[in-house]
């Protein structure tokens, strides 16, 4: 792959659910940038884009165990962490439609999946007294969406909490910890889920994304952000650019969230 630059070399990196999407963004980006990036997913995809590919299911503890294990047996550290992995397949109409399986799936994949990986990997930067950590949250975590995403956007805004104040906790020890919002963004999981939220309101799949950018109150640049986009925040964020930055929520959300 060919490298833009080398400020990351040496670094090695982390990407969950980093095959597709904005997680192969990201992968891609630090590459790029000179880091040896280590990609996992429940299964390879032939877009993983050659990248050290280690199968596992985050929701899964052991698989957790055994990921931790394969990556500092082979690299001996983690100077970057990743945690991209996310979504839900809840069904969109309100809390009603909501059952316990649906919270409990959603918060074993946007919640649960980082905090473990967490706790398996940030000793190991603590140790080192160096590491970045990213989580990949979402506008939905600071904006309630009753009608698409109830479940998604509470737990992604425990998520929020949590990125806070482990932050706070690790800053002391040298380990940095953000968090990345994206807004709406042109992914293959987002066409599928415009796809099925267009089924449930009876809508074509154009309306439902202009009610859903709507009930955002808009998107000031008016389009889908570009996973490439929110990659290239990610990768200013592990930086030593960004070495004074620690428990933020950075929003690339084309200017939608409202408050100053």
């Amino acid at each position: 792959m060919e490298k833009s630059n080398n400020e990351l070399s040496g670094k090695i990196a982390l990407v969950t659910g980093g095959t597709k999407g904005i997680g192969k963004a990201i992968a891609d980006k630090l590459a790029s940038n000179g880091a040896t990036v280590v990609v996992t997913a429940r299964k390879p995809s032939e877009e993983e884009g050659g990248h050290h590919f280690i199968a596992a299911d985050l929701t899964d503890s052991s698989n957790i165990t055994e990921l931790t294990r394969k990556i500092i047996e082979k690299y001996g550290k983690l100077d970057i962490l990743i945690n991209n992995v996310g979504g839900t397949s809840s069904p969109a109409g309100g809390f009603q439609m909501l059952g316990d399986s649906d919270w409990n799936s959603d918060i074993e994949l946007n919640l649960l999946a980082s905090i473990r990986l967490d706790r398996a990997l940030v000793p190991k930067m603590i140790e080192n007294s160096s590491g970045v950590v990213i989580h990949i949250s979402s506008l939905n975590g600071k904006i309630p969406l009753y009608e698409s995403n109830f479940s998604y956007g509470v737990i992604k805004s425990a998520l929020n909490a949590y990125s806070k104040t482990l932050a706070n906790e690790v800053a002391k020890n040298g380990v940095r910890v953000n968090t990345v919002s994206p807004g709406m963004v042109r992914t293959t999981a987002m066409e599928t889920f415009l796809e099925s939220y267009a089924q449930t309101i009876g809508k074509t799949v154009a309306e439902a994304s202009k009610q859903l950018m709507d009930s955002l109150g808009g998107v000031p640049l008016d389009r889908l952000a570009e996973p490439e986009e929110i990659a290239n925040m990610v990768a200013f964020l592990v930086s030593d650019g960004a070495s004074y930055i620690t428990g933020a929520n950075m929003l690339v959300d084309g200017g939608t969230y409202p408050a100053v």
